[in-house]
């Protein structure tokens, strides 16, 4: 079984069919979301045993998201409950389909997430990421959940999916991320993020050299622990990285964009529904990787996140599109 832990939230987006007339406020559809959240339901739907574990509010938006993911399979047994309200993202959807976000966070219920006892032993990757390494108190209950299941050998995945928004002190914030390094088997991020963690202001941007030194920092977190960092480039496909100078790249799925919500939730679930295909969800299995078997992983990660850019909102395929 594969868990996933982190934030569960409700993404606002805005409704394709436009406001309801001139000088209204843009209409506003709620959907299911939060990096983690995204990442259960995208390995639910490719056939993963997976269980979800985080801290969901008893309102109505906190049961439509345990509805969502037991209708893709999801375990929820691990899944904490509060009676604070459930955090809202408001989304902005750019021309060329990215997205931002902003965020309604106070006295929300994932925020209280406690450290749970240790895993079942049939778990065999952790996957954690976005808001919830951010977000206090939570975060430093997420992170002692990380350092112990690494402990305990359990494969471990990071994506750290920044919003700059929602972190007071980027230079603490980027000094706890290396902490982390040590206790991840694969480390899985954009190259903006990467380029963020690095210190290059907002991101890398797209210059060669610009890409080339986040590269080079990426490869120097390496040495800190991760047996394996993918780096997501949009439209421009993916990278492995891996220790010994190691480096595989596939090319992104020419699609027509509907929007990016969700893209990089579901390579995170890709990825690891690959790597169990190849039996590498383990420190040693992803280490034995080569090439060969890492152009499978990503190209099948480049496929899905394609399929979920062609659709609006969040909407990660299932394994039947992907046959």
């Amino acid at each position: 079984m594969i868990v996933v832990a982190g934030e569960a939230l409700i993404d606002l987006v805005p409704n394709p069919q436009g406001s309801s007339g001139k000088g209204q406020l843009p209409a506003l559809l709620p959907r299911r979301g939060g990096g983690p959240y995204n990442t259960a339901v995208a390995l639910g739907r490719l056939g993963s045993p997976t269980a979800f574990c985080s801290r969901v509010s008893t309102d109505a938006f906190g049961e439509a998201l345990l509805e969502g993911l037991r209708a893709d399979g999801v375990d929820t047994r691990l899944v904490q409950r509060g009676d604070e309200p459930t955090t809202l993202a408001v989304a902005d959807i750019s021309p060329d389909g990215s997205a931002g976000y902003g965020f309604y966070v106070a006295g929300t219920a994932d925020r209280l997430f406690a450290l749970p006892p240790a895993l079942p032993d049939g778990v065999r990757a952790l996957s954690l990421g976005t808001c919830s390494l951010a977000l206090e108190p939570g975060a430093s209950a997420y992170e002692a959940l990380l350092r112990r299941e690494a402990g305990r050998g359990v494969c471990t995945a990071l994506d750290p999916n920044i919003r700059a928004g929602l972190i007071p002190d980027a230079d603490a914030y980027r000094a706890r991320f290396r902490s982390w390094l040590p206790y991840l088997t694969v480390l899985k991020l954009s190259e903006e993020d990467a380029g963020w963690l690095a210190g290059a202001g907002d991101g890398p941007g797209r210059p060669g050299g610009a890409r080339d030194a986040v590269a080079a920092v990426a490869r120097g977190w390496l040495g800190y622990g991760p047996a394996a960092i993918v780096i997501t480039r949009g439209g421009d496909g993916l990278t492995v990285l891996t220790p010994g100078g190691g480096e595989v790249s596939v090319p992104g799925r020419r699609i027509e964009v509907v929007d990016t919500i969700g893209a990089g939730d579901t390579v995170n679930a890709a990825l690891l529904h690959r790597l169990d295909a190849h039996d590498a969800l383990s420190r040693e299995g992803v280490a034995a990787l080569g090439p060969d078997d890492w152009r499978d992983i990503l190209g099948f990660a480049a496929r899905a996140a394609a399929v979920t850019c062609s659709r609006a909102g969040a909407e990660p395929p299932y394994a039947a599109d992907l046959a």
